[in-house]
């Protein structure tokens, strides 16, 4: 796997039980991957003779992040290397206005979006969505890095033209897309082997804070069963016609109208960590599966409710994150803790709490305040 973040960290946990050896490419020892993995690499994922010297011996090699070049990935895969997601679906994952431009084509429901270089050319599309009955001035408008933005970076609402002219005068290649006015996050997790075969988890609900994903609610609370019939077939669809092997994760809003696609990501995702203990096989085995090109797994629940909460980083001071872990298990000896090894920092996602019940409301709160006492220690 190339990337030595969480997402390695837990992928190689899953690899253990299938009598695999994950061998990690890492930028630093001390990443989250890099501390637990026997087989590590040091480089960096830019280097192509890095990830050459990397792929040798390897059965197959993954990711679990998508800032590879495509170039790169195109070589080592035309020298015989088994990697996956290949070039050809990967850009879409990492380069939004391919995304978008493919799933037009696709007619999967995208929001109105539009490339621009310019703050008139926002302008213009502001003013073309405000145009539309019920749509007021069309501002704001939500601007996204063309490439390389995640968890809340690389995306701004801009209120006017003033905005718009900042944003453009630092030279981020973008597109612009409509204000949704979403009820809701979503999202859609599938896998799909080469050989062809998928597996769907149930569709769940993401909870935003500050643009980063604070928690998951599994299953999405009062989804209609239509709705998240259409959820899976959706992210399936995508996923055949993209070419994808792995794990894909598909964004999505709930609007009064339907859903609408809002990101793409390939490989494990934040929407599926609840997975490990909540459904029957988690999202690091079932990417090991596919990329393998074993039988998916089953993905039903293991209990009626499951939420899964981000452990962010605090303020310093206080008890240590040990301290405050004893203090949890004493406290709720049911809730599931997962950290990642990283250095604490403001913000920083360091691990994360999986709970399991039959009630959501009850099971969320639960999920809330142990997220809440290892980040602040009250």
């Amino acid at each position: 796997m190339v990337g030595g973040g969480q997402l390695a960290r837990m992928t190689h946990q899953a690899a253990i039980a299938l009598g695999q050896s994950l061998r990690v490419l890492s930028q630093a020892p001390d990443d989250s991957a890099a501390l637990v993995a026997a087989d590590v690499r040091i480089g960096t994922h830019t280097d192509l003779s890095a990830l050459r010297e990397f792929a040798k011996g390897c059965d197959a090699v993954t990711f679990d992040h998508e800032h590879v070049p495509t170039g790169h990935i195109a070589a080592l895969a035309a020298e015989g290397v088994k990697i996956y997601p290949g070039a050809e679906a990967i850009v879409f994952a990492q380069d939004k206005r391919r995304m978008r431009e493919r799933l037009s084509e696709l007619g999967a429901p995208v929001p109105r979006w539009r490339p621009v270089s310019t703050a008139a050319e926002i302008a213009d599309f502001a003013a073309e969505v405000g145009a539309r009955p019920g749509e007021g001035s069309g501002w704001p408008v939500v601007a996204k890095a063309v490439r390389g933005g995640y968890d809340g970076r690389g995306v701004w609402m801009l209120a006017d033209l003033a905005a718009a002219e900042e944003l453009v005068a630092t030279g981020v290649e973008l597109i612009v897309e409509e204000r949704v006015p979403l009820r809701r996050e979503i999202a859609a997790l599938v896998a799909r082997s080469p050989f062809g075969q998928v597996a769907a988890y149930p569709v769940v609900e993401t909870v935003q804070r500050d643009g980063i994903c604070v928690e998951v609610l599994a299953p999405a609370p009062g989804l209609p069963e239509e709705l998240a019939v259409e959820a899976q077939q959706l992210a399936i669809d995508l996923a055949h016609a993209l070419g994808v092997v792995g794990l894909l994760a598909v964004e999505l809003f709930e609007t009064a109208d339907g859903i609408v696609v809002n990101e793409l990501a390939m490989r494990p995702h934040n929407s599926g960590h609840w997975t490990i203990e909540g459904a029957r096989t988690s999202q690091f085995e079932q990417h090991l599966r596919a990329v393998l090109d074993y039988p998916m797994g089953e993905t039903s629940l293991t209990a009626p409710a499951v939420v899964m909460a981000n452990v962010l980083g605090g303020a310093p001071g206080g008890m240590t994150l040990d301290e405050r872990l004893h203090h949890l298990f004493a406290a709720d000896p049911g809730v599931r803790v997962h950290l990642y090894g990283k250095q604490v920092r403001p913000g920083r996602k360091i691990g994360h709490v999986t709970v399991l019940g039959d009630d959501m409301t009850s099971v969320r709160a639960r999920a809330a305040r142990a997220a809440r006492w290892l980040q602040e220690g009250k």
